[in-house]
């Protein structure tokens, strides 16, 4: 697949296609820290220049508290890069990170075969904060698994209610795509995790969040693209390069961001 042109069997709501970008702007795992995002935002907007992008890398939240405070701050710099004189809406992405895909399964828990397995795995892939954020009361939800679908129901339905009061929510979380791309043959590919190899881009399904394979590992180029460039790191050491492979995760509080050409070569970096 050349890295020119948007794969035609992959819906379009879920792959950014990042035309004409002069550079992107990645940013890395926030996991609900609100304050250290809007330092980060503060130094970005310093740098964002006419023809940039910025693509979020997901884990919004999850294990951090300020759950709520940091999807208004993701919205708020929304706001501010598209009321720049050339801003566009298509300048800014927000891709679906595990957490994410976490609180969509979350919500169709009734659905389950399993329920309070599944509740027990989520609570300890760190769900549990933004439970409490939008107003869940994790007991209630176990005893509602144990109760049946329709007890379940009315648990998911409440966190749903909340999620939907809040302002902007549930339109950023509707909006999450799976991967994004420049529109550069032999461009760089940016994705939440990780991909799979093996498989083509539009049938990377829950690779993109689950995949085993590190992509600093990778031997040769992916799908055509130069580079892929990854949010969520298991060793969260910040920036490391690789050949085909980059890699960014700050962990702990520690947010980073990184500037790439289209090409997938950085060009600059934010670290707060």
């Amino acid at each position: 697949m050349s890295a020119a042109r948007a794969p035609q069997n992959l819906a379009p709501q879920n792959l950014a296609w990042l035309r004409g970008a002069r550079r992107v702007w990645a940013v890395a795992a926030i996991r609900a820290a609100a304050q250290p995002l809007a330092r980060l935002h503060d130094q970005l907007s310093e740098r964002f220049g006419d023809g940039d992008r910025l693509v979020y890398l997901g884990d919004y939240f999850g294990y951090g508290e300020a759950v709520r405070a940091t999807i208004d701050e993701l919205l708020d710099f929304r706001r501010r890069v598209l009321a720049r004189r050339e801003g566009f809406a298509c300048d800014v992405t927000f891709l679906r990170g595990a957490q994410e895909e976490m609180l969509q399964k979350l919500l169709q828990l009734q659905f389950a075969p399993n329920p309070g397995e599944v509740l027990s795995w989520m609570v300890n892939a760190g769900v549990e904060p933004t439970v409490r954020a939008y107003g869940g009361d994790l007991r209630q939800g176990f005893a509602a698994t144990r109760d049946g679908p329709r007890t379940i129901t009315r648990w998911t339905s409440g966190l749903r209610a909340t999620i939907n009061a809040a302002p902007g929510h549930t339109k950023l979380l509707s909006a999450l795509r799976h991967a994004a791309f420049t529109e550069e043959d032999a461009g760089v590919l940016f994705v939440h995790a990780a991909v799979d190899p093996a498989r083509p881009l539009a049938a990377q399904g829950d690779a993109f969040w689950w995949g085993r394979r590190d992509i600093l590992d990778l031997g040769a180029a992916f799908g055509g693209f130069r580079r892929v460039v990854r949010g969520v790191g298991r060793g969260r050491h910040g920036l490391v390069e690789r050949e085909f492979g980059v890699s960014l995760d700050g962990g702990g509080g520690h947010l980073v961001a990184a500037c790439f050409a289209p090409d997938g070569s950085v060009l600059d970096r934010v670290e707060v």
